[in-house]
């Protein structure tokens, strides 16, 4: 800290108001990049919603029209361990198994198989909805998927559009699934909260 020279008080004084300054700029800066906000200033004082979606996505990954193809296969991947392997999808969402009933979206991400032992696969991945009122609005979707259990939960992790600050989650249950070619149907319940 500067001496306090009685013969230069001027000195002491201008040396106090650059540092006064100079913090005041740091606290201002630091302010540009993040601040507290009242949630009402985004809309939020309205009370939450809970909604229930239910469709069918369709992964089609041999076929004329697949809908899911794979990335990469690690030296680990084989027929009978396919660990390691990972796809990109943009799979339909319809209201109905038939895969030519009403879409009302794509399922859009990754998935790869990330289990030694069991079929169980690593998802992330949007909703992207086309239909209704949800139509330009997204899920994401973010968690484990063992695909021969009955029924598998995955977490929503947050939306957009209608689904802003969504939080959930996404049960999955398999309709059918062709052990030949690897083509499923799976049913979804998606259970969300949301504003």
């Amino acid at each position: 800290m500067a001496e306090n020279h009685p013969e230069h008080p001027s000195a002491t004084a201008f040396l106090l108001i650059a540092l006064s300054l100079i913090s005041t700029l740091a606290a201002v800066e630091s302010n540009l990049f993040s601040r507290n906000l009242s949630p009402s200033s985004l809309g939020l004082k309205k009370p939450e919603k809970l909604s229930h979606l239910h469709f069918y996505f369709h992964d089609v990954v041999t076929g004329k029209n697949v809908t899911a193809v794979r990335l990469s296969k690690a030296p680990t991947t084989t027929k009978s361990s396919p660990f390691g392997a990972a796809a990109v999808m943009d799979d339909p969402l319809t209201i109905s198994p038939d895969i030519g009933s009403k879409l009302v979206g794509k399922a859009q991400g990754i998935y790869a198989l990330a289990s030694q032992t069991e079929a169980s696969l690593l998802m992330a991945f949007n909703f992207a909805f086309v239909e209704g009122k949800y139509n330009g609005s997204n899920l994401s979707v973010l968690g484990r998927n063992p695909v021969f259990s009955a029924v598998r939960e995955m977490p929503v992790i947050g939306g957009s559009g209608v689904f802003s600050f969504a939080r959930g989650y996404a049960e999955a249950r398999t309709h059918t699934f062709d052990l030949k070619t690897g083509n499923a149907v799976v049913e979804y319940n998606v259970y969300v909260f949301h504003y």
